[in-house]
Formats: C-alpha cells, structure tokens, sequence
C-alpha cells in the first residue's frame, strides 16, 4: 500500500455519492448492493443461486467444483438491515479462491421486517443445511464481514450449543460483535472512520433487537458469549475504525477461551478495506486476502491431504 493510494481512497470515501439526503430503506438496500457489486470476482468463478436449508445462498465456484472442494460459508455485512447473498459474493469468493475452494454467500433474513433472532437462525439452518448435503466440516470456513462477521461467530456459538460439529476455522473481516457500541473507540475514532457512525450502527442494532438484550450472548458474541471449544479464529480490522474495539476485544475473549486466534490489525484502513481487493485502488486489501487465504489453507490442510491420500 502506497500513501498516495490511501490518500486517493480516503478522498473517495469523504466525497462518495449517497443515495439521497434522506433514503428510504428499499433505496438504502438497492445502494449498497451496488456498492458491494463492485468488487470484481476472482478469473474463472461462476455463480448460481441455491438453498440451504430453506435460507437463500449464491454459490461462487471455481472450475471442477464437486462435493469434496472445501468450502467457505460466508455471511455479508449491513449492520443486519441491508446486505443480501449477492452482496457478500465478491468477497466470498475472493476468500474461497485464495482457499483453494468455494464460497457460498447466505441470504440471511434482515431486520426490521425479521429482528434477532432470525439472523442467527438462518445461519444456522445454512450451516446445518451444508452438512446435510454431505459436506464435511472439516472442509468449511465461515466468514462474514462487518454485522456478518459477529453473525459468523454466533453461528459457531449457536451450532456448539446445538451439538454440532464444527467448522474447520472462521475469518471474521472487521467485525460488529458488541451490539451495545460499548468499545471505547465507537468514539474515539469517530473522526477517523469514513464508513460507520455510531447513530448507523446504534439504528441497526435497535432494528435487529427489538426487545431483545444488546447483550446477549448471540447478539454480541464478542462481549459475552462463551466461545469455549471455537474453531481457529482470524480477524481482520482497520485502525481507523469504530469497530476497532470490538475487534480487539473478540480476539482477546477468544484467546480467554484457549481458541487459537489471529488478530490483523492494519494502520491508517477503513471498515472492511478488504472490499478493495482486485480493484486496484489498494494493495493492501489484496494481501489482507491473501493472509486470510493462507490461514484458511491451513486450517483445512488436514482435509485437503485426506482428499490427495485416498485419491
């Protein structure tokens, strides 16, 4: 990464285009999308729309595709209230071709119109839904971004509980995992974050919960949930984020609870820079990737070597 690259993005998000000085939530939705869809897609993936158990999904596959190519579920950000499986495909399938597999983006149901708990239901029911189809879980990742990177952490947590097995590790790209905006740096880097503020994400999260407890443990995963027994853990942040404390603080609880964990903390970037990558707008969004997928190369190493053995 150049200064002069960080300059220039820095200067696109301050003078970006919104949608309207007052947009409605269909607008909003319609927005980011597009926004996400501007992620390029690595050489050679296609895409197809599916089920998994009964949750809409978009599947990103790599040429030769079967049953046994491991596979990467990932769940979008949108602070739980925007976002849709075709918005988390870009970086779905940026991780999973640098995995060495396949990415599958849910279509997790969104709030207002479907509040906590459905997020986390409907993970689950994905999750499950890949099992059923045979996959083994030692030839899954989860990951998700931003809202989808707490949601991938409670889908662990709920998929534990539920007595599960589980998936072989789980990235977590710049993650929303205390809904309580408790993390120090929700103000302390207000001046710094081009992307979130803390009324956007203090809307969502009022969305998403209703009545439900900001602090329960598959709200904020980060802050309160027991995550004993976890899959190896890497996130991802920018230093100029909001959610930089709640970054900091899943790694540190996750490491309380003797779950290997990475914590990639990249000065001067924005939430989620990592939706960057293959544009040419800065290098460091392509090796955050490429450090994702060599810690996702390694997690699912053992499965890919039973794969080569009893070919």
């Amino acid at each position: 990464m150049t200064r002069t690259q960080l300059e220039t993005l820095q200067h696109t998000l301050r003078n970006r285009p919104v949608a309207d000085p007052a947009p409605g939530l269909d607008q909003q939705r319609q927005f980011f999308d597009a926004m996400r869809a501007a992620t390029p897609l690595p050489p050679g993936i296609t895409t197809r729309p599916g089920q998994l158990g009964d949750v809409p999904v978009v599947f990103a596959e790599p040429p030769g595709t079967d049953r046994s190519t491991p596979v990467v579920l990932y769940f979008h950000g949108g602070a739980y209230v925007l976002g849709s499986a075709a918005a988390g495909v870009p970086l779905a399938a940026g991780l999973a071709a640098r995995a060495g597999g396949r990415g599958i983006s849910v279509g997790y149901r969104l709030a207002p119109e479907h509040p906590f708990p459905a997020a986390v239901d409907d993970a689950l029911a994905a999750y499950r839904g890949l099992l059923d189809l045979g996959v083994e879980p030692a030839r899954i990742a989860v990951a998700g971004d931003s809202a989808g990177g707490g949601l991938a952490v409670a889908a662990l947590v709920a998929a534990r509980d539920a007595g599960l097995p589980l998936p072989s590790a789980a990235v977590v790209l710049s993650p929303w995992s205390d809904l309580t905006l408790s993390g120090a740096s929700v103000t302390t880097r207000a001046g710094d974050d081009l992307v979130l503020t803390a009324d956007t994400l203090g809307q969502g999260a009022a969305d998403y919960l209703g009545p439900a407890d900001p602090r329960s443990a598959l709200a904020s995963p980060g802050l309160t949930a027991d995550l004993s027994g976890l899959p190896p853990l890497l996130v991802q942040v920018g230093s100029h984020e909001i959610l930089l404390d709640d970054a900091v603080t899943l790694a540190a609880r996750a490491a309380a609870f003797d779950v290997p964990v990475d914590l990639q903390i990249r000065p001067g970037l924005p939430h989620v820079y990592q939706r960057f990558a293959g544009t040419g707008q800065l290098d460091q969004a392509d090796a955050a990737l490429d450090a994702a997928g060599d810690f996702l190369r390694g997690a699912l190493a053992p499965a890919l070597a039973a794969t080569v053995r009893s070919a």
